[in-house]
């Protein structure tokens, strides 16, 4: 990571912590850019950009925001912190809703935060009935085995999890298989 992207990653962390009062919430942004980093890898993109977006893709999420507006007030939470960020990562947090509010995804980056959004708490969901509740012992049939439950975890959205053949080139397993590996790489911060 070079020096400009860790100080900006630093001011990232320090607003989150401010504006969110959810420390779960946190740990899904921190688990998104894991998720991120590992797939920007695997899939060409930059894992700088694709780690931020996804760091920064929950910041305006708040009860009281109404849905069509999540995603778009990103940008002038983070311009009122003196925190700026190159457009496509703004489009890549705005279109992580786009059901919601409008704003379709276009590139790849944009389509990898919205099809992974849901995979990371579906996967915390995972580690948190098993035994140890340790993303350690988590292995990728249990996550698909709980996937196929339809009645576990009811806020995953398994439809949009599904779209990573078609925009991503990837089988279910493999996408499993990425984000459960970059997610045991930050276990100790997830507290998991």
């Amino acid at each position: 990571m070079n020096q400009k992207t860790k100080e900006t990653r630093e001011k990232i962390i320090s607003l989150l912590q401010k504006e969110i009062e959810n420390k779960n919430i946190i740990k899904h942004m921190l688990a998104t850019e894991a998720c991120m980093k590992a797939l920007a890898e695997k899939l060409g993109g930059d894992p700088q950009e694709w780690g931020l977006a996804g760091l920064v893709h929950d910041l305006d999420y708040q009860p009281t925001i109404p849905p069509e507006k999540h995603g778009l007030l990103t940008k002038e939470i983070l311009a009122k912190a003196g925190i700026s960020l190159p457009e496509t990562i703004l489009q890549a947090v705005a279109a992580h809703n786009w059901h919601k509010n409008k704003v379709k995804p276009k590139s790849l980056m944009d389509w990898t935060l919205f099809i992974i959004d849901s995979l990371t708490g579906l996967i915390v969901a995972t580690t948190l009935v098993m035994p140890s509740k340790k993303l350690a012992d988590v292995q990728v049939k249990n996550v698909l085995n709980r996937f196929k439950e339809k009645s576990f975890a009811r806020g995953t959205r398994r439809e949009d999890i599904l779209l990573c053949q078609e925009k991503l080139g990837l089988s279910l397993e493999e996408l499993v298989e990425i984000c459960l590996e970059a997610m045991k790489g930050i276990s100790e911060e997830l507290g998991l």
